[in-house]
């Protein structure tokens, strides 16, 4: 079984043969620290990419070429949509069809009028040629999200650029050579970046895993290197350079890393990790059908997040009893206009029939401003999109865009059991003008002679401290809370989640964050409301027992990371867990916590993994 296919463990076993090359010594071996954004282990012979695309033609336009110029654009343009269509119906057969919407709209871009017209008009005024009037569009385009503070917005830039290659080959008639032309066998590989296009292309039977210097978590690349399975870094800077001299690679998607001419201990620790990993998973995929039950015969609820519609099935795959946050985002991303009504309800009610019942949570918009204005012309000026015109808050100040999605929701909530909550909530007086929108819009559709459920939950994301705070009032009126841990440990640390260079404060081990949820738990205790947590923590065995014994008895997560969190949950004893929790919130520094942690977990491991989790916890280069 190759090391990538440990997540996969219905695929073929067997394990890539070393490279007969001579021996690497141990002083060359280099470990790269990058962003995991798709789990796994791969290892294999080394590649890099040129990134060099088609070069731009230099040369102005004769006043009386200008027709054919405009001729050849249209044409260019065309015949961009065409292969980018191509590649969205590839992608719709292969990954399905939420993946292939990254693509769709990727030709719908290609096919805008605002970007013809921008296009002739340059060339008409300024003689430049088709190529640079594209590129000069579209490169603008591309700076501006780049400039963005919001990871998640900045990483679309990689989809204008896709875009941008697409005409220029096609102008040029210089196209880019795809990925997959490079192959020979089985290969790890490296790039300045790769396109959501050339990742969707990519053969997982031949790409084992690649990394790049580009690139975020949130990136449509990301996304789409997770549905296939395929082991991914990205965000490491400048690499390249070196990688070029290495023989063999290690890529780590669980922690980030990479290492280049591994040494004969450390490659062995890889392919070792990867035996056990595969056993690993063998033996969770009996849990599926079982509870998560403690020991000592507490319940403990494990739930699903998604942001696709077709992550719904990966959610009854692993046993989830539910949804419990719904992203909607991806919805509103790369469009020339907000989805309609239709095109939500659509998506909603795809994800309601597939859970065969079970509940689910759809989240209700949370981007910032500075997306929307692009086909809003809003005309928002974010210097600090972190604090400003955000998720709800920007949701009130557009109740027609709010409408819309709560339209689709509510009609979507006919066909199951449909609960809605609302994102980045800080004062009382914000879920109130929430609710009241939401019971307005009920109102309207139930005069339609609409169909939709009777009693809808309404809850809240606890994400700031004020909605900390003030959870014993906000607990008398809404009627269940998730605690949003990304966001909280951002902004009660005052530290941007997405800086890497601050990755060492950002801790949702800081007993200023554990008090804070402290006091949402309480609070939704004694007013007997139900409290999750669906940030990052929830999915981590690590912080599991801490959870359970502050009592968070419901965790949402990924649906892959359910069956390791429910292994360990059927493991130990709910007494074990508060007295975790009881020792950490007594803690003064997150260093002193996340040594509590791991003790506890490592006592909570059988014994096999033990020494895996001590190197983990020591940061080493071991199997994960």
């Amino acid at each position: 079984m190759t090391p990538q296919d440990a997540r996969n463990p219905s695929r073929p076993a067997a394990l890539p043969a070393v490279p007969s090359e001579p021996p690497v010594t141990p002083m060359s071996m280099q470990t790269l620290y990058g962003i995991a954004v798709s789990p796994g282990v791969a290892i294999g012979p080394a590649l890099v990419l040129d990134p060099r695309g088609p070069r731009l033609p230099i040369r102005a336009i004769a006043p009386d070429g200008i027709a054919a110029e405009l001729d050849r654009l249209d044409r260019g343009l065309v015949a961009a949509r065409g292969e980018a269509e191509a590649a969205e119906s590839s992608a719709r057969q292969r990954l399905g069809p939420e993946y292939a919407d990254i693509l769709a709209a990727h030709a719908q871009m290609v096919g805008d009028p605002t970007l013809r017209n921008n296009a002739r008009t340059r060339i008409e005024r300024e003689r430049i040629s088709a190529e640079h009037a594209v590129s000069e569009i579209l490169e603008a385009h591309a700076a501006r999200l780049e400039s963005l503070s919001d990871p998640y917005l900045a990483a679309r830039a990689a989809d204008v650029r896709d875009i941008e290659r697409r005409i220029l080959g096609q102008l040029s008639g210089k196209h880019r050579p795809a990925v997959m032309d490079h192959l020979g066998g089985p290969t790890v590989i490296f790039a300045h970046d790769l396109s959501p296009s050339e990742t969707a292309d990519l053969d997982p039977q031949r790409v084992l895993g690649f990394a790049t210097e580009a690139g975020g978590r949130a990136s449509h690349t990301a996304i789409v290197a997770e549905a296939l399975e395929i082991p991914a870094v990205v965000g490491l800077g400048r690499f390249l350079d070196r990688a070029r001299q290495s023989r063999q690679a290690i890529i780590d998607g669980d922690e980030g890393l990479v290492v280049l001419d591994p040494d004969a201990e450390t490659l062995e620790s890889y392919r070792r990790a990867a035996v056990e990993r595969a056993a690993r998973f063998k033996a969770l995929a009996g849990l599926t059908s079982l509870p998560a039950r403690t020991l000592d015969g507490t319940l403990v609820e494990l739930w699903g997040n998604i942001e696709f519609p077709a992550e719904a099935a990966a959610c009854n795959e692993f046993g989830a009893l539910g949804v419990a946050l719904y992203r909607t985002e991806f919805l509103y991303l790369n469009q020339t206009r907000p989805p309609s009504e239709q095109e939500q309800f659509e998506a909603y009610v795809k994800v309601v029939k597939s859970l065969g019942g079970h509940p689910i949570t759809i989240r209700t918009l949370d981007l910032g401003a500075d997306k929307l204005a692009s086909y809003q012309k809003a005309g928002y000026d974010e210097p600090n999109p972190a604090l400003g015109l955000r998720s709800l808050r920007l949701s009130l100040r557009n109740p027609v865009l709010f409408r819309t999605q709560l339209r689709a929701i509510l009609r979507a909530s006919a066909f199951g059991d449909v609960r809605v909550m609302f994102p980045l909530v800080t004062t009382l007086a914000e879920f109130r003008e929430a609710r009241s929108l939401l019971e307005d819009v009920a109102a309207e559709l139930r005069a339609e002679g609409v169909a939709i459920r009777d009693k809808i939950s309404v809850g809240i994301m606890v994400e700031v401290p004020a909605a900390a705070i003030m959870a014993d009032q906000l607990a008398k009126e809404v009627d269940f809370f998730s605690i949003g841990t990304n966001d909280l440990i951002q902004y009660t640390l005052a530290v941007d989640r997405t800086n890497e260079s601050l990755a060492d404060i950002y801790s949702a081990a800081d007993p200023a964050v554990l008090r804070l949820m402290a006091m949402v738990v309480d609070a939704a205790q004694a007013h007997g409301i139900p409290v999750s947590v669906c940030g990052t923590i929830g999915g981590e065995p690590l912080y599991t027992m801490l959870l359970l014994g502050m009592g968070l008895l419901q965790l949402s997560m990924p649906p892959h990371q359910l069956p390791e969190v429910k292994q360990l949950i059927r493991g130990i004893r709910l007494e074990q867990a508060r007295a975790v929790a009881q020792k950490a919130l007594r803690l003064e520094t997150s260093t002193a916590v996340l040594e509590l942690l791991h003790e506890a977990l490592q006592s909570a491991l059988p014994e096999e993994r033990r020494t895996v989790a001590r190197s983990k916890s020591r940061g080493e280069i071991k199997a994960s």
